[in-house]
């Protein structure tokens, strides 16, 4: 009885993950409390950071809430952070988690209206590199003014709704209606080739969106959340910011969106995969079938969609509220006005996104041992102890470093603070303190595309419902930005370095 309850709990532990997983998960509970009575709670807290970084890049093989929740539980009762610090960590943040609570559920409610808008530009552009620029740049330009997160949600469910429609039709059922769409054993044998060209195809559009999210969001003072942090410290207004970063946003937005052009042409690193016709037939069906049986309550439920973006976009643009606050008014407009009036249907809303909103309360835990332990203050000394021509370029990559690995905007709080109080006690001048400035949103934005760690839309992407359908791990993931990764690090690094 003993030996079967024992295999019981082995079995229940991490459920279906492979035995080597389950293991390596025990190995990092069992170690951490051995390395932090012998070497150190800084050497226990940088082996934290590096577990959990590997419970993301598993996150195929489990969910990495529940390693990473394991690991973090650990971490407070050894008392490498407290209840507090994560508490005033999650308070700090809770505008991205206001944000995944209500914007992700509110582009729920709006898919027919994005399936029915993206259905038209993938039917109408064929030319795959102009596909993807089209993408790369609609990514860049909403993310200068909106939030990285609500565009990757629309890319997701844009992503989403064409996956599961040709699923569906080539396995036999109807489109409308919910399958398991990550079973493939009914899907006859001659769909499964195009099906695989199919999700590497949405795979290459997926990750131009998501980079585009960054070379964006890198250029305004609302483009990410870091960006307006840096603002503030500085002074700096709208128009003021974007001068500012000019330098080095705008000539690597350029060089991102050649880049996207080239790798399509090249078919490198997993990109040039090109539509299957078959594919595109079996959309193309769809598309022309739901139009002709487009009933008047859909067209009035498309229209108040449309007109629940316009207001969407308008409030985010004029920031009348916290993005989460609209996201919620999003949702109360589209339902009451399209007839979606129970409980069941309001709940699938949620679905996608309050796993990755409990992710995240995990990830601003490991962030809590990073500040309690002060993982990066070495480094943070050493590149204000060197020359001050060599500071903005060392800054950049010491950024882009760190924010691969961490919450960007974790370390962007903690390096302009420093820098700031640098400049506050006399040790530099205004216009080197503005150069630090620029170095490090630009550093905690750009390089950081190299891991989905250092963006949260590319976590977002990784934990979504698309990343198993359409096989892109955390491996292929970094292998994809890679290119963009040495583009825009590299430039940004030159111009960081010579042109501010």
């Amino acid at each position: 009885m003993s030996g079967s309850l024992a295999q019981a709990f082995t079995h229940n532990f991490l459920g279906h993950s492979p035995r080597w997983y389950k293991a390596s998960i025990l190995a990092f509970l069992l170690l951490n409390p051995l390395l932090l009575f012998t070497v150190g709670p800084v050497v226990a807290g940088w082996m934290l950071v590096a577990e959990f970084i590997f419970a993301l890049a598993m996150a195929l093989k489990c969910y990495p809430l529940m390693p990473g929740g394991l690991l973090v539980l650990e971490a407070v009762a050894l008392g490498m952070t407290t209840p507090k610090a994560l508490y005033d960590e999650l308070v700090h943040n809770f505008p991205v988690i206001l944000l995944l609570m209500f914007m992700v559920a509110g582009i729920y409610f709006m898919k027919e209206l994005l399936l029915f808008l993206f259905s038209r530009l993938l039917l109408g552009v064929r030319s795959k590199a102009l596909l993807s620029l089209l993408f790369c740049f609609l990514s860049a330009f909403l993310s200068a003014f909106l939030d990285a997160l609500t565009v990757t949600a629309v890319i997701i469910s844009a992503a989403v709704g064409f996956y599961s429609v040709y699923h569906r039709v080539a396995s036999g059922t109807d489109p409308r209606q919910d399958s398991e769409l990550n079973d493939d054993r009914h899907l006859p044998q001659l769909h499964h080739q195009d099906l695989e060209q199919f999700r590497a195809f949405l795979r290459s559009l997926l990750m131009h969106g998501a980079v585009g999210t960054a070379l964006g969001g890198v250029c305004t003072l609302v483009g990410e959340p870091q960006n307006l942090l840096i603002g503030h410290e500085m002074g700096w207004h709208f128009v003021e910011f974007f001068l500012k970063v000019a330098p080095v946003s705008l000539p690597v937005l350029v060089a991102g969106l050649v880049t996207c052009v080239l790798l399509e042409k090249l078919r490198w690193f997993g990109y040039g995969t090109l539509l299957p016709d078959n594919v595109r037939a079996v959309l193309a069906n769809y598309a022309a079938e739901d139009n002709a049986e487009r009933t008047q309550r859909q067209r009035a439920a498309l229209l108040v969609q449309g007109a629940a973006a316009l207001m969407l976009m308008t409030a985010l643009a004029l920031h009348i509220a916290e993005v989460g606050l609209i996201g919620l008014m999003v949702i109360v407009l589209i339902t009451a006005f399209t007839g979606i009036t129970d409980e069941h249907r309001l709940g699938n809303a949620f679905k996608d996104a309050m796993p990755f909103t409990a992710l995240l309360v995990v990830f601003f835990a490991v962030v809590a041992v990073i500040h309690d332990q002060q993982l990066f203050t070495p480094l943070i000394q050493w590149v204000l102890a060197l020359p001050t021509g060599q500071q903005p370029g060392m800054l950049f990559i010491a950024n882009g470093l760190l924010s691969a690995i961490s919450d960007n905007v974790f370390v962007a709080t903690i390096y302009i603070t420093e820098v700031k109080q640098a400049f506050v006690s006399g040790q530099m001048s205004r216009e080197h303190f503005e150069a630090l400035a620029v170095a490090i949103n630009t550093g905690t934005n750009l390089p950081s595309v190299a891991t989905p760690n250092g963006q949260a839309a590319f976590l977002f992407l990784l934990t979504s419902a698309i990343a198993p359908l359409v096989r892109l791990s955390y491996g292929r993931m970094v292998w994809m930005a890679l290119p963009y990764t040495l583009v825009m690090g590299g430039l940004g690094w030159y111009a960081v370095s010579y042109w501010l």
